[in-house]
């Protein structure tokens, strides 16, 4: 079992920057591949990107690539999505997520989940 905390979100002016963490618990995070997504009212859940256990590889959606980042430190558990030039359609809810069995740009892949952390972009 793992277990998913999300922190770091808040709100923030048009251009701005915030950086969320999702802190893991379990001796296996290390094995799972992680991936974050957000949800904003009204709308489905939305993919933003993920990484490979190792970290060695990324992928990101077209609406944040260039602009958000993902990280992870195997070693702390967590896994960070650094989030640059912030539009106001990037308000949502945030979760990460994490996948024992691979990665994908699908929820479904993703076994595990956070709570949420809620990012409001001013303009």
């Amino acid at each position: 079992q793992v277990q998913l905390v999300e922190s770091g979100g808040g709100l923030v002016q048009a251009g701005g920057s915030l950086r969320l963490s999702c802190a893991a618990s379990g001796r296996t995070f290390s094995s799972y591949a992680m991936g974050w997504f957000r949800q904003a009212p009204g709308k489905e859940r939305e993919f933003v990107g993920y990484i490979t256990w190792s970290g060695s590889t990324t992928l990101y959606a077209d609406s944040v690539k260039g602009r958000f980042t993902i990280s992870r430190d195997n070693a702390k558990n967590t896994v960070y999505l650094q989030m640059n030039s912030l539009k106001p359609e990037d308000t949502a809810v945030y979760y990460c997520a994490g996948s024992s069995t691979g990665w994908g740009v699908s929820p479904t892949r993703y076994n595990y989940w956070g709570q949420g952390t809620q990012v409001t972009v001013s303009s």
